[in-house]
């Protein structure tokens, strides 16, 4: 592989205009197909198939139809003033006038009085007005949103006070910008200093997004096909840009270290990219890997995500092993060091600070490895409490109308108001249909737990039902979770007696069943990704022990990531300074989002800085002195690669948006425990205490494994710096530009 990517540097060199001009042409090609794409729509594609919640939802849409189950609705919460009582004339007249105007909407399917629904607080001081519409909240149009919002202006103007929960005027957090800009100028600061050249430090950037660029307008071209939305790319865009950087990061770094030891611009960009290059292949290969794998967790969603984020590590990797080398060779001095430039090729090997830090490590591994150990175990001990739901508008900032909503439905109705069951019934099998249900609904009734059973509706056929179960505890509570299974335990007995089914479903139903199955998938999801990196490994590093102990480097920092995650968005430890308005559960797919993507980026920094170790052992270094030429050549620009992707990730813990957030918080502080906690000192004192059985592999494996050729062993048989390989046809030399 080594040899081929060679060529490819030195191709990409050489080609550079050509190279350039075909990565301008595909993103103009991308973007001219992304402006011309349809908006992406939701495809219908059920959230999780084969959980009883999801099972039931679909249900509701075959029974129900036009029903706009999945449709936007706005709860309008009103609350007298003090002193006074909604059912106050004028109050009552002006919460009649509400609902009026709200029907008369075209998109509106039916709007609720709170007076003929008995949706009416016992104090009298509260009661809600439910609207709901026959299409979907991203469907409904800048004119039904203002007839609505002009109907609460009105209401609100007669004292009372108005607040509106629900889909359809809840504000949907703006699309990109931001975060990404963050990230970029962190990123930028950095690189400078990292580089001490602006050249070198804008490279990396210029070439991440231009990848980021492309993976983007493909996935917007390709939305309407297959389902793809904005926030499907959110994942995309995040690793693409911290990875983009990463890639081209460690590839402008060989090549400024192939030009320091003498070697012209075009053969230093070809064993850039066939050393650094090889590295960047398989770290790629095992962030894909991991995120590909979400694929075996079941959640469609989760898997568009996974793919799209894959494909865009896929464009990070070819915009490194390509457009890289070609934009070198338009400035080949340019990313040069200051004193390079000067001063000409080094002499020598030189200590820094990677190689100290390595030699402090080999001096004393057990107590290094005890302290890793120790430290990072400790900041996983949250996880032993992980409560796991979908934040709701409880997790909202109070300022907002949603978050005020929903706290005054607490208040008049009761904490488990917002959070309502909904049962449907299947009673084609019963004899007597409506006196199943009634059995059915007065069993619900008396479990402990319920607070009150609304009526049950049929539909036209006669063969469904739908009636709510209220709960006396919130939707993230655990008792509710234990009502949803007992209910669902008196199921049978109940099928027995009356010859209808039924199923439990709602949002408190259908985060719960989420959260169970989740946890379920992430068994065999660790066994795959893990499983298929390890092989991966084995063949990168021909040896047994260094992918074992990867493996165990990872589960360390994403255990230790998950509690801190647990420890602010559940504890809320230091939530203020996040922003975090409201602590709760952690969201359903974070723990296993967290590990796959965690993982790979684990495995990102193993790859590129073990494989130094395993070129310098391969080249006549012993075992303790490979750690420390690895750690002087490949420090530095770890550490940088780290906080970069730190940098990119802390961008997105501005979101407004919770899930946004969360991934934001756990990315990076996965990140700073990977990289700078097991990469750069539990993986060095693990290979300080194996020494030479680190690389020990049986011979007849060795004999079944192909050599990929990681470390480059086939581009040292040169004869002086400047020439290629003797494997290799030297190509024509240009002369360097300054």
């Amino acid at each position: 592989m080594a040899i081929l990517l060679y060529r490819m540097g030195r191709t990409a060199f050489q080609r550079r205009w050509l190279v350039a001009l075909l990565w301008a042409v595909l993103l103009g090609a991308v973007g001219l197909g992304a402006a011309k794409a349809p908006a992406a729509s939701d495809d219908g594609t059920s959230f999780m198939p084969g959980i009883e919640a999801q099972k039931a939802f679909d249900l509701i849409a075959e029974r129900f139809p036009g029903s706009a189950a999945n449709g936007a609705n706005a709860r309008i919460v009103f609350i007298a003033p003090d002193g006074e009582k909604v059912t106050a004339a004028d109050n009552r007249a002006a919460i009649g006038s509400l609902v009026t105007d709200a029907a008369d909407d075209p998109q509106v399917s039916g709007a609720v009085n709170p007076f003929t629904a008995g949706a009416v607080s016992k104090d009298g001081s509260t009661a809600y007005a439910t609207v709901n519409y026959k299409v979907k909240a991203d469907d409904l149009t800048d004119a039904d949103k203002t007839a609505l919002e002009k109907a609460i202006d009105k209401a609100r103007a007669s004292g009372l006070t108005v607040e509106v929960g629900g889909t359809a005027l809840a504000e949907q957090p703006a699309a990109g910008g931001s975060a990404e800009a963050i990230g970029i100028a962190l990123a930028a600061v950095v690189l400078l200093i990292t580089f001490g050249s602006l050249a070198a430090a804008g490279l990396p950037l210029l070439t991440a997004i231009i990848g980021v660029g492309v993976s983007m307008a493909a996935i917007m071209a390709l939305g309407s096909t297959f389902g793809l939305s904005m926030t499907t790319g959110t994942l995309a865009t995040m690793l693409g840009l911290a990875v983009g950087i990463d890639y081209a990061l460690f590839v402008v770094s060989r090549y400024r270290e192939e030009r320091a030891n003498g070697h012209e611009p075009c053969e230093a960009a070809g064993l850039a990219v066939g050393t650094a290059g090889s590295a960047v292949v398989f770290a790629g290969l095992t962030v894909v890997i991991a995120l590909a794998g979400l694929s075996v967790v079941g959640v469609p969603m989760l898997t568009k995500m996974g793919l799209c984020a894959a494909g865009a590590v896929i464009v990070a990797v070819l915009v490194a092993l390509t457009l890289v080398p070609a934009l070198l060779g338009m400035w080949p001095e340019a990313v040069l060091s200051r004193r390079t430039r000067k001063r000409g090729p080094a002499v020598g090997r030189s200590d820094n600070g990677g190689s100290r830090w390595a030699r402090f490590v080999l001096r004393r591994p057990k107590a290094v490895l005890v302290a890793c150990i120790a430290g990072l175990g400790a900041l996983a001990l949250p996880v032993t409490h992980l409560e796991m739901g979908m934040p709701g508008a409880e997790s909202k900032p109070v300022s907002s109308t949603e978050r005020r909503a929903y706290d005054a439905l607490a208040d008049g109705f009761g904490a488990g108001f917002n959070g309502p069951l909904t049962i449907v019934a299947d009673v084609r099998g019963a004899a007597d249909p409506k006196a199943a249900v009634q059995e059915i609904a007065e069993e619900v009734g008396v479990t402990r737990g319920v607070v009150s059973v609304s009526a049950a509706q049929f539909n036209k056929a006669g063969d469904a039902a739908l009636f709510s179960a209220v709960p006396a505890t919130g939707p993230n509570d655990e008792k509710t979770k234990d009502l949803v299974q007992s209910i669902r335990a008196e199921r049978p007995g109940l099928e027995r007696r009356t010859g209808a089914t039924f199923e439990v479903t709602g949002s408190t139903a259908m985060n719960i069943d989420v959260a169970q199955a989740l946890q379920d998938a992430l068994v065999p999801y660790l066994a795959v990704i893990v499983g298929l990196a390890m092989v991966l490994l084995l063949v990168v590093f021909r040896s047994l022990l260094v992918p074992v102990k990867a493996a165990f480097g990872f589960l360390l920092s994403v255990l230790a990531a998950l509690g801190a995650v647990v420890a602010v968005f559940q504890w809320g430890w230091g939530a203020g300074l996040l922003g975090v308005e409201q602590s709760g559960p952690i969201m359903s797919l974070m723990p296993i989002f967290l590990v796959g993507i965690v993982f790979g980026l684990a495995m990102d920094y193993e790859v590129f800085l073990v494989a130094r170790m395993r070129e310098a052992y391969v080249h006549g270094d012993r075992a303790p002195q490979a750690v420390v030429t690895g750690f002087r050549h490949s420090a530095r620009v770890v550490v940088a690669a780290a906080v970069i992707m730190m940098a990119v990730f802390s961008g997105f813990i501005g979101s407004g948006e919770s899930m946004i957030k969360t991934i934001g918080f756990g990315l990076a502080v996965a990140v700073l425990f990977d990289a700078f906690v097991v990469r750069m000192a539990l993986v060095p004192a693990v290979l300080a205490l194996l020494g030479d059985k680190a690389w020990w592999l049986p011979r007849w494996l060795d004999r079944l494994l192909p050599d990929v050729d990681v470390e480059g062993t086939g581009l040292t048989t040169r004869s002086a710096p400047g020439t290629g390989p003797a494997a290799v046809e030297p190509a024509p030399q240009e002369p360097a530009r300054t």
